[in-house]
């Protein structure tokens, strides 16, 4: 079920309403349902995969927290071992057995191993890597076994961050779908405002980008270098909005039942630097790889070429979890060049900032690290987005080499090729131009800066945005991008 669509405008308020009418000992029960009808909307026979990893790391957390020595950490291997296995048939078995075969047919052999016509589950990374969370919070006597068997199924399936996270830590979920939680008006105000930022972004920005950026990565050859850019730099703006949107409804929709999720973005495109803008983006998977696998590493405790090699395995990962593809580990090998260069240079770094500084110039350097940081975001989305490796490359080279040569009267023919009016264009400059300065202003939560405004200024942002949702938001069941993921 999408959040953008009919289905969840009928299903939201009739579980909310239940939810709060309902006895609070039944409330889980109601919440569980919910949240399995929600997920088979999709597949529904993929509810059995979820059943079977819920099943093996319920009891698993159980034994591993009454076992001790050798035996809780062979426990604890087996439940990851059950996680990992399904992700990788699911999402990396096909992957694999391609490069399998291009490597065994370049010298002369066939590949044995079958290719196997499945669909991807549908968020499968997601709620695999917050049940692997559980049992190693678990084995590290960090969180105490779930004994209900429901609440620890409701912790895996929430229903507002099943498919696309945050991705919770059982520290900051178990404990509140035990609690009480009585209706509020404040928190439910905004729950509501939280969820409708979050759908327009989704309809009005992310999706009306989209009508230019689609059109131009999947014929590339098609159109000119500034058309390249211009797309790229759109479709940072798309998946941000798309996936922060997300984002915002779940979090929305849990805060009007008195659930609170961790935040997930935080004005990353206000970022000075790669690593600033990891703290920013897509937190819950950012820190779920800084705890369970960068630190354990070494982290920043080894020797500078360990460090080194720590971020390459952690970035290279975060590529891989995204999406089966040559694609997706450039984009994270990228992102891992970028802050390694960033290291090596700090004192350089710091040296200029220094200058600019003494020179009163602290505006322009701060200008200056956020636009170099987008850039080189922006540059490492080409890589996620393009369908292909050759794709990729093409645009990416069209893109720098044709930077010097901007032309806005080659764009505007590529906007007629694309399909789109010049003022449908020039709408979709416009809101790019909003987000980025609303990131500006906003320097925080959108809930906390709009509710120190007067009710005359929040009642007017209300009707606005629900105003630009009517008039101009894109409404073709358009699937969120990570729910791919």
């Amino acid at each position: 079920m999408l959040f953008n669509s009919l289905e969840f405008l009928v299903f939201f308020p009739v579980v909310t309403a239940l939810y709060f009418v309902l006895p609070h000992r039944v409330r889980w029960l109601l919440l569980l349902a919910a949240s399995c009808y929600f997920y088979m909307a999709f597949v529904p026979i993929y509810i059995l995969i979820l059943g079977f990893t819920i099943v093996v790391d319920y009891f698993a957390g159980l034994a591993i927290e009454k076992r001790e020595g050798k035996s809780r950490k062979l426990l604890l291997l087996i439940s990851l071992a059950a996680n990992i296995g399904i992700l990788f048939v699911f999402k990396y078995y096909n992957f694999i057995n391609e490069n399998l075969t291009f490597i065994t047919g370049s010298i002369g052999f066939s590949n044995p191993f079958p290719f196997l016509d499945i669909l991807l589950p549908i968020g499968l990374s997601f709620h695999t890597f917050q049940a692997m969370s559980y049992t190693i919070e678990v084995y590290h006597r960090r969180q105490k076994a779930e004994h209900h068997f429901g609440i620890y199924a409701l912790y895996v399936m929430f229903y507002p961050q099943l498919v696309a996270g945050p991705i919770e830590r059982p520290q900051n979920i178990l404990h509140q779908l035990r609690e009480r939680h009585s209706f509020d008006y404040t928190r439910v105000k905004e729950g509501l405002f939280l969820m409708c930022w979050g759908m327009f972004k989704k309809v009005v920005i992310a999706d009306r980008l989209a009508m230019f950026v689609n059109p131009v990565y999947d014929s590339p050859g098609d159109y000119s270098s500034s058309a390249l850019i211009t797309a790229s730099v759109f479709f940072a703006i798309q998946i941000y909005c798309d996936f922060s949107g997300y984002s915002d409804i779940a979090l929305g929709s849990a805060r009007v039942m008195g659930f609170k999720l961790m935040q997930n973005f935080n004005a990353p495109y206000t970022s000075k630097s790669i690593s600033e803008f990891w703290s920013r983006w897509h937190i819950s998977l950012s820190s779920w790889f800084r705890d369970y696998v960068y630190i354990p590493l070494g982290g920043n405790r080894v020797v500078r070429w360990r460090r080194y090699y720590n971020l390459f395995i952690v970035f290279l990962l975060s590529g891989v979890w995204h999406g089966a593809n040559w694609t997706f580990a450039l984009w994270g090998l990228l992102h891992a060049a970028f802050i390694i260069i960033g290291l090596i240079s700090r004192k350089q770094q710091e040296a200029i900032s220094e200058f600019l500084k003494t020179k009163g110039l602290s505006a322009v350097n701060s200008f200056g690290a956020i636009a170099i940081t987008f850039t080189l975001v922006t540059f490492a989305w080409i890589f996620f987005r393009a369908n292909n490796i050759n794709d990729a490359f093409y645009i990416a080279r069209a893109s720098v080499s044709g930077l010097p040569h901007f032309s806005f009267t080659s764009l505007y023919g590529d906007v007629t090729r694309a399909g789109l009016s010049s003022w449908g264009f020039i709408f979709s400059a416009f809101l790019v131009v909003f987000l980025l300065t609303i990131q500006t202003i906003e320097s925080g939560s959108i809930t906390e800066w709009i509710s120190k405004k007067s009710t005359a200024y929040r009642w007017t942002i209300y009707y606005l945005i629900i105003l630009a949702m009517v008039c101009f938001g894109i409404y073709q069941r358009s699937q969120f991008i990570y729910f791919q993921f």
